[in-house]
């Protein structure tokens, strides 16, 4: 597709004990080191990375439709918990282990909550939603997004009817507002702008409650603890990312035993698609195959 993303190799679905499907999206070998994606807000198993980057390394990744979004089927009142074990499972299904995890952007607490559930073997934070919601980051949010967190705070079910009335088109609207130049370089290259485009679509065909409940989560405080995650993790920001946390991942670093912080240089919150060697070479080192 481009140099920093490819239509995946396999797709498809898997029935979970209680009837619902979870969508997912593969690239790289079958056989290679899994590595599962939670992808960022209102995205879809379509858009993954590392494009020319998984098969060199030798990786599986998978990327999976949280549930509501994309081909998923949606689970109302789902919490960190209940995604975990659902990832859980998919592992036994697919065959994939305790397999490292990538979290991007709002996919970051997923992904974080999978490791603490201990689903994950390894994980790495790329351009990572902070929790804006933890009472340290309360002076430096930019106003609008304080009113939101203590809005969700005060009224969870409110709030998750106000993100519900969002929709593709204004994602696509904000990431392109929001965006440094060096970001806006990669989102609006045709075919990476086309790929985040249906990836955006087909998150939202089911309608926007999955979108919705997952951004109550993401900003609301995080409920599983940091301290419990025992597995080797990399935290990853752009330099210029000035969307996903007020201080580049330093508070979340400090609460994770033994967790390594990375700020690139010159880079924004696109740094999962221009730096998927960096992130995919340490993630395959710290996961015990790649050892």
């Amino acid at each position: 597709m481009s140099e920093y993303v490819d239509a995946p190799d396999r797709l498809g679905k898997s029935a979970l004990p209680d009837g619902r499907l979870l969508g997912w999206s593969e690239w790289g070998p079958p056989d290679g080191v899994p590595a599962l994606l939670c992808p960022g807000a209102a995205t879809s198993r379509w858009l993954g990375f590392g494009a020319g980057v998984v098969d060199a390394l030798g990786v599986r990744l998978v990327s999976v439709d949280r549930p509501g979004l994309g081909a998923s089927t949606p689970a109302p009142g789902r919490t960190f918990s209940e995604f975990a074990d659902d990832i859980r499972r998919l592992c036994r299904l697919r065959g994939l282990g305790h397999p490292a995890v990538v979290g991007n952007s709002q996919g970051a607490p997923f992904a974080l909550a999978c490791a603490a559930a201990g689903v994950a073997s390894a994980l790495a934070v790329v351009s990572g939603a902070d929790e804006v919601a933890a009472p340290q980051f309360a002076s430096v949010l930019e106003p609008g997004l304080r009113s939101l967190v203590e809005r969700t705070a005060r009224d969870p079910a409110g709030a998750e009817e106000l993100f519900a009335s969002f929709t593709a088109d204004a994602m696509w609207n904000m990431v392109m507002a929001g965006s440094p130049q060096c970001d806006l370089a990669v989102y609006q290259d045709p075919d990476f702008a086309a790929g985040y485009r249906r990836a955006l679509d087909e998150a939202f065909a089911q309608g926007t409650a999955g979108y919705a409940r997952d951004t109550v989560l993401a900003m609301g405080r995080w409920p599983f603890p940091l301290a419990e995650v025992h597995v080797p993790v990399d935290i990853w920001y752009g330099e210029q990312d000035t969307s996903h946390s007020p201080d580049h991942g330093a508070l979340l670093a400090a609460r994770i035993p033994g967790a390594r912080r990375h700020v690139v240089p010159g880079a924004g919150g696109a740094l999962l698609w221009t730096h998927a060697r960096s992130i995919l070479t340490t993630l395959v080192e710290r996961t015990p195959a790649g050892r």
